[in-house]
């Protein structure tokens, strides 16, 4: 199975103060920080390598997780450095240690799919990249993808049509050489390299049957709560 590349370096101002001290990422969710969480599906879906994109208080995610090895995972750090570098700055920095092909999602994401699916579509694909999507409808958030026949056919975060039901789901898969054009050291957002790859004709669609869960914001990170406690995970 491919690495999976976790961003975890942001600020999440959206959660202050909650976060004035702690990383996104050891938030308690049912009992135990949220990445522990991230880290055991990763794990029940055949995963071996995980790299952490840390910044921000990353060091506090260094001494929780560790090596992995407690998680039956052999878990690699990619720091930041002197300054923030953006979800897409952060994975340049993190090539050497994921290889020619891997996911990439997002440390407030909790996504219970079928990751194996996911990366066999990504290689029948043949391109550069692959971004999964769901039919999302502005119920969860606001919808910035439109999917049409099996394709995606527009993606922004910004300029918003009504055509846009589906939603990035938070889950991608690249080649390394997707980020080529992204210059080492300098902040850069994936939506950039995802907006490249689509006019480029190098950017696949898959569209999820399952939502997404996230700790981004104060109601998602309810949502995540009841749905871990729904699946069986007790509060601790």
């Amino acid at each position: 199975m491919l690495p999976v590349a976790i961003l975890a370096g942001g600020l999440a101002t959206r959660l202050r103060p909650i976060t004035a001290s702690i990383p996104k990422s050891l938030i308690d969710v049912q009992g135990e920080p949220f990445v522990v969480h991230q880290l055991r599906l990763l794990r029940a879906r055949d995963i071996k390598r995980v790299v952490l994109c840390i910044g921000h208080l990353g060091h506090l995610i260094q001494e929780r997780v560790g090596d992995g090895r407690a998680f039956g995972l052999e878990v690699e750090y990619a720091v930041d450095g002197g300054q923030l570098l953006g979800t897409a700055g952060a994975v340049k920095n993190a090539l050497p240690k994921l290889g020619d092909s891997f996911f990439v999602t997002y440390g407030d994401s909790y996504l219970d799919c079928d990751y194996a699916a996911v990366a066999r579509e990504f290689r029948s694909a043949g391109v550069l990249a692959l971004m999964t999507v769901f039919h999302n409808q502005n119920r969860w958030d606001q919808s910035n993808v439109e999917f049409a026949g099996g394709r995606i056919v527009a993606y922004s975060k910004q300029d918003r049509t009504p055509r846009m039901e589906h939603i990035d789901y938070g889950l991608g898969v690249f080649r390394a050489e997707a980020f080529a054009e992204v210059a080492a050291g300098q902040a850069c957002d994936l939506a950039e390299v995802y907006q490249r790859l689509l006019r480029s004709g190098q950017l696949a669609g898959m569209e999820m049957p399952q939502r997404f869960y996230e700790i981004g914001s104060p109601t998602g990170l309810e949502e995540t709560a009841r749905y871990l406690a729904s699946q069986g995970v007790a509060q601790r």
